[in-house]
């Protein structure tokens, strides 16, 4: 048998609760010593301090793992419940950290007012080009949305290409448009230029028309940091004389695995205010 502290120590968890699940009857000690008041556990107690532990980190109050346990809830359901929380806590991480990059990129441009350059600004024709894409609808034409939804395209767009055994694909050009249904949602246009003669299942090929004049910008980093740099090119459209035409186009020059090394192209079409 083990005193209270090593049941602790074995269990990770602190004498004080251990008193506290105790006094509420969730985990008895196999053993009280009638003169001296210590209490005593067993090894196999561990598998109930487990379940105890694992279910109250699911969110349940202790009444109710009291309730769980005492309906003898079973290895293989325990896994089930612990798996969908562990599910829920991962993508509630992922959520956040889209927060905090965009919470990010707000503060970027906001700490760069008045101080963005725009010599960078370029206008120029963007010729034709052909391309197979993969298309979807997103919420918004927030990066919050559009993460979400170009990401997943681009890796079934470059797998189906590969099965095909089409070579020479790329670079990536990203186009957007309004969805048509009144509530900001917008259609991701996820493409790669191919070569001629490209056919692939599935995979909608056709020539993406040219723009006759686009005001365009570098981007240097993951696309989740884009705001300054769309915002400085916006500030150039309006203090220039012109207006846009439509939303911008996405080149992406290069792309390591590393986004913090990526170089993205804005072009957007633009013509006389």
């Amino acid at each position: 048998m083990f005193t209270i502290g090593d049941f602790a120590r074995h269990g990770r968890v602190s004498v004080r609760m251990l008193r506290h699940y105790d006094a509420i009857g969730l985990l008895r000690p196999a053993r009280v010593d009638p003169f001296t008041g210590y209490r005593h556990y067993t090894a196999d107690q561990l598998a109930r301090l487990n379940r105890v532990i694992a279910l109250k980190d699911l969110g349940f109050t202790l009444e109710q793992v009291g309730a769980i346990l005492d309906e003898q809830v079973d290895a293989h359901e325990l896994r089930g419940m612990l798996r969908l929380r562990q599910a829920e806590l991962e993508s509630a991480v992922t959520e956040a950290r889209a927060r905090l990059a965009q919470v990010g990129a707000r503060l970027r441009a906001i700490e760069s007012e008045g101080r963005m350059s725009t010599q960078d600004v370029v206008v120029k024709k963007i010729p034709a080009v052909r391309i197979a894409e993969l298309s979807a609808v997103a919420a918004s034409f927030g990066p919050q949305d559009i993460t979400p939804v170009i990401g997943p395209l681009y890796d079934e767009l470059c797998g189906r290409l590969t099965a095909a055994g089409v070579t020479g694909f790329g670079p990536g050009i990203a186009y957007y448009e309004d969805a048509g249904e009144g509530n900001g949602s917008v259609v991701v246009h996820a493409g790669m230029t191919v070569p001629e003669g490209t056919a692939v299942e599935g995979v909608d090929v056709l020539v993406l028309p040219g723009i006759e004049e686009a005001a365009t910008i570098v981007h240097r980093g993951s696309m989740d940091a884009i705001l300054p740099t769309a915002q400085t090119l916006a500030a150039w459209i309006d203090t220039n004389g012109h207006a846009s035409a439509g939303y911008a186009r996405e080149l992406y020059l290069e792309c390591p695995e590393d986004q913090a090394g990526w170089v993205t192209e804005l072009q957007e079409p633009v013509g006389r205010a």
